[in-house]
């Protein structure tokens, strides 16, 4: 497990983070690590912090490891077609635990096996607890344009915004 990102100063001695502290991972059933490598590049490009918890991450591993980092964003990935069940599943268990309840959650890649289905699979999935669904096929800017919506920090508003309609994203 690897975290990157950058930090400037403002001033004398003043130290200035930017961008998110994001935790990028797989579903537990999925053992491809380039499009995690993608999406770590690509968050650190955009001023993100990764934490990169690889391949095949057994779901109370990624529970415990989002306990301990406290990310300001976690992304799951799947290429191997059975995020949507996993992401079910992982959704529950960290939206069980109240410190990762807010914590904004996204899903993206091949989410299912069978080529119909999308829209009541992004249903389902925000209904369990993503804030953003980004199935292949998708718009390539939906994800970037999703981060630049997260409230600084990563949390969402607290004065009653909506969470940004973005690609699917949960209202």
């Amino acid at each position: 497990m690897e975290q990157h990102g950058e930090t400037g100063t403002t001033g004398p001695g003043a130290v200035v983070t930017t961008g998110l502290d994001v935790v990028v991972t797989t579903v537990a059933s999925d053992s491809h690590t380039w499009n995690l490598v993608f999406l770590q590049l690509l968050l650190e490009e955009l001023g993100h912090r990764v934490t990169n918890l690889g391949a095949c991450v057994p779901d109370a591993l990624l529970v415990a490891e989002c306990r301990r980092l406290a990310p300001d964003l976690i992304v799951l990935s799947s290429v191997n077609g059975h995020g949507f069940p996993d992401g079910l599943r992982v959704a529950a268990a960290l939206r069980a635990r109240p410190e990762l309840a807010r914590t904004p959650l996204v899903i993206g890649g091949k989410l299912g096996i069978e080529g119909t289905g999308a829209d009541a699979r992004r249903r389902a999935l925000l209904a369990a607890g993503f804030d953003g669904v980004f199935e292949e096929g998708g718009s390539p800017g939906a994800f970037p344009a999703f981060l630049r919506e997260l409230a600084p920090g990563g949390r969402p508003s607290l004065d009653g915004a909506p969470v940004p309609a973005v690609s699917g994203a949960r209202r």
